[in-house]
């Protein structure tokens, strides 16, 4: 059996998200000792951003003091599909248009000579959870990021679990309704078109063109309906809106469904429930675990405890920093 390295030295991890570039550096025993922001502009293109990625990196090394050869490795985290083992984002996320077959992890690697790999930014957020936020302690937990889309990772007895090529943990885009809203992804009725901020906000702007019912957020967005975020909607709800409290109680419908097929499929000790819709708190949450008690299998429902991620945005950075100190531990 091959000796685990024994290292010292700090690495880089990077998550590259669709509105900011979050880098960080970590000490070899997985405490962030810095970290830094950029924008991602994402539109302005595949090679505008891989430059600004490269500039982001170059300026925390820079900020502290240190040269690429003093770095163990660096792990980055990205929005879409991944092939992990060759360090290719496959296809992209709606927030990263055009990333295609992008080689990102050999691009990095070459321009400063580091090892370096990459993962999808769900399947880090799960990694981090578990090794600092929410889920320590935690041999099996699966983690549902709620925001714009919704994205999934999974630890297994104590592991990230990738599947074949890297690309498991796409929970999102679970069949919740076979003949629903047709999802970017090619199918109809995923999760994510159901329960996720954006299909919140379309919702609710769905509801109050058809004249449901009479609703605050009308006058928060002065009219401008198309303004609307899942934010708004949360706000909404909490004051006692009934056209919020709606939306917000059908997504937490679906989102309740899908936990149900998490449960049977996975029987985790744990759901971590992170994103910016988790930050909605019960009115998401408590309708899942009630649909989660009533449906599941009774022995998996029994076994398994919802929460809300710890980490926040830094979970990206936490699980690519574990991803890539594991590799270089030869773990």
């Amino acid at each position: 059996m091959p000796q685990k390295k024994q290292t010292a030295a700090p690495v880089l991890a990077v998550d590259i998200g669709g509105t900011k570039i979050l880098t960080a550096l970590f000490s070899a025993g997985g405490k962030m000792l810095a970290k830094n922001t950029s924008p991602t502009m994402a539109k302005e293109g595949v090679s505008a951003v891989i430059e600004r990625l490269i500039s982001a990196i170059d300026t925390i090394l820079i900020q502290n003091s240190i040269m690429p050869s003093q770095l163990d490795g660096i792990g980055i985290a990205c929005a879409g599909g991944i092939d992990t083992g060759r360090g290719v984002v496959v296809t992209p996320s709606p927030n990263l248009p055009g990333w295609v077959d992008i080689p990102l992890a050999g691009i990095i690697r070459e321009r400063f000579n580091i090892p370096t790999w990459l993962l999808n930014d769900a399947s880090a957020a799960a990694l981090g959870e578990h090794r600092s936020g929410a889920g320590v302690g935690v041999n099996n937990l699966v983690l549902l990021t709620l925001g714009t889309g919704i994205g999934g990772g999974i630890i297994a007895d104590g592991k990230l679990y990738l599947g074949a090529v890297g690309a498991a943990g796409e929970l999102g885009h679970m069949t919740i309704d076979a003949e629903g809203t047709a999802c970017g992804c090619g199918n109809k009725g995923c999760l994510e078109m159901l329960a996720s901020g954006t299909a919140v906000a379309r919702d609710a702007v769905r509801r109050i063109r058809q004249g449901q019912q009479k609703t605050v957020l009308t006058d928060m967005v002065k009219g401008n309906i198309e303004s609307i975020t899942a934010e708004m909607v949360g706000m909404a709800a909490r004051k006692g809106d009934s056209l919020a409290s709606d939306v917000i109680a059908q997504a937490a419908y679906y989102l309740g469904i899908g936990m149900v097929n998490i449960v049977n499929i996975f029987n985790p000790e744990m759901i971590v429930l992170g994103g910016g819709m988790a930050g909605l708190g019960d009115l998401l949450t408590e309708p899942g675990k009630r649909m989660v008690t009533e449906r599941a299998f009774s022995i998996s429902s029994r076994a398994v405890s919802i929460v809300t991620a710890q980490l926040g945005n830094e979970a990206g950075v936490y699980g690519a920093a574990a991803f890539a100190l594991e590799k270089i531990q030869g773990g």
